[in-house]
């Protein structure tokens, strides 16, 4: 009975996993990160690698949430950093631009100039709070 109740836990979870999975891909798909990146850098010619590098960043993030492995500090760990921080930061500025939220708020907040500022304030905010909660004793917890 009690590999039965594992068993359903497990295709459960996996089936949950699939939903979920499904879903993020899906929004990220519908807000047009993709496309809307190799506009803007010039290499249309590149999309299949950034569809690969979504593929397997999902892949990576999920296996390390569940075996909870950690990357040993260096080189390594610093480019996998950058490209979460990158990955986050499309992520963030296409649901902004999809909603419209920068010139909304320019126009009502009569910003003219200095919007460049403004992102980078963003930006430094974003990356001082991820250095204070991975960096700061105690502040993350792990589960029990």
């Amino acid at each position: 009975m009690e590999i039965l109740k594992y068993g359903l836990m497990a295709v459960i979870g996996f089936g949950s996993g699939v939903v979920i999975a499904g879903a993020v891909f899906a929004f990220i798909t519908i807000i047009g990160v993709v496309p809307r990146l190799a506009q803007k850098t010039g290499t249309a010619g590149y999309i299949k690698w950034y569809e690969t590098a979504i593929v397997a960043g999902g892949i990576f993030g999920t296996l390390a949430g569940i075996f909870n492995f950690r990357i040993p500090i260096g080189a390594f760990s610093a480019v996998i950093s950058l490209c979460v921080g990158i990955f986050y930061g499309v992520l963030a500025m296409s649901l902004a631009e999809t909603l419209n939220v920068i010139p909304i708020l320019t126009r009502r907040g009569r910003v003219q100039k200095g919007m460049f500022f403004f992102v980078l304030a963003i930006a430094l905010g974003k990356l001082c709070g991820s250095l204070i909660y991975f960096l700061v004793p105690g502040f993350y917890q792990t589960g029990g």
